[in-house]
């Protein structure tokens, strides 16, 4: 592992060579680097940050603030790791003019290095105009979080011929009109694999299947940091919110029993 930035050319080689490409989320500082040294690819500062951290229901009240301010933390902790800061509801879909200020000020005052924006043909113009301004652009089809109103909740998508059809004609337009990478969520495997055949631009899985050319995952789920709750897409590599309630109980019996601080603590 060199320590040279990772790029989205980089990305269109690892898809031609058949090498996988590895995307984890995180929102601040130590998970980025936490991540960053164990070598991921890309560090996706997604909108999820609503749910997972700041506890909403969903995305949509995530802010560009928000955005700003957690992808300028993450961008801060990854030293080789590519930076893509996710564009948050009602930053984009106004106009092509809203969607490129936004997406540079994620580039300019956040430090990431590319911009992830929701939908197909709709906002297929929108992202024109953000790489015409020099800024990387990661799709996004399948479940798109910013529409679970319009789905009706957290739902497989594709599942009809027609579905599926719509979605392929999506990411190739998406492809056409320059971005670098497209993620899928939430769709069969057989949709995924014939997508990513037909594409010459990286797909990334969640709850995709094994056919796309690399995975992102949410670092809470892979972590267990909310114990036996994790989606079906998800694989638990550890538990640590036991580990972490535990080490908290300890620490307040420590306190109310007066061994902590000890000695050793003080000056």
């Amino acid at each position: 592992m060199n320590g040279k930035r990772v790029t989205n050319i980089e990305l269109l080689e690892k898809k031609r060579s058949g090498e996988k490409i590895t995307v984890i989320t995180a929102y601040d500082y130590p998970t980025a680097r936490l991540a960053d040294a164990a070598g991921v690819d890309v560090i996706l500062v997604g909108d999820s940050l609503g749910m997972v951290v700041l506890g909403y229901e969903n995305t949509l009240p995530v802010t560009m603030e928000d955005m700003l301010s957690h992808t300028a933390a993450a961008a801060r902790g990854a030293r080789r790791a590519m930076v893509v800061g996710d564009m948050p509801f009602m930053s984009y879909q106004a106009s092509c003019a809203q969607a490129v200020e936004n997406a540079g000020c994620l580039v300019q005052k956040a430090g990431a290095h590319a911009v992830k924006v929701e939908g197909g043909r709709a906002v297929a113009e929108s992202i024109r105009h953000i790489v015409d301004a020099g800024i990387p652009v990661m799709g996004h089809l399948g479940l798109t979080p910013q529409s679970v109103l319009k789905f009706g909740g957290f739902k497989v998508q594709g599942r009809s011929s027609e579905a599926a059809r719509h979605i392929i004609e999506d990411a190739k337009l998406l492809e056409e009109a320059g971005a670098f990478a497209i993620v899928l969520e939430l769709i069969p495997k057989s949709l995924a694999e014939e997508i990513t055949k037909s594409v010459s631009v990286p797909i990334i899985g969640i709850g995709a299947g094994p056919y796309c050319d690399g995975q992102v995952q949410v670092i809470h789920d892979i972590l267990g940091l909310y114990g036996e709750r994790i989606p079906k897409h998800a694989k638990k590599y550890l538990s640590l919110s036991e580990n972490i309630e535990e080490a908290i109980k300890n620490y307040v019996s420590d306190v109310r029993s007066g061994e902590f601080p000890g000695p050793e603590h003080s000056f």
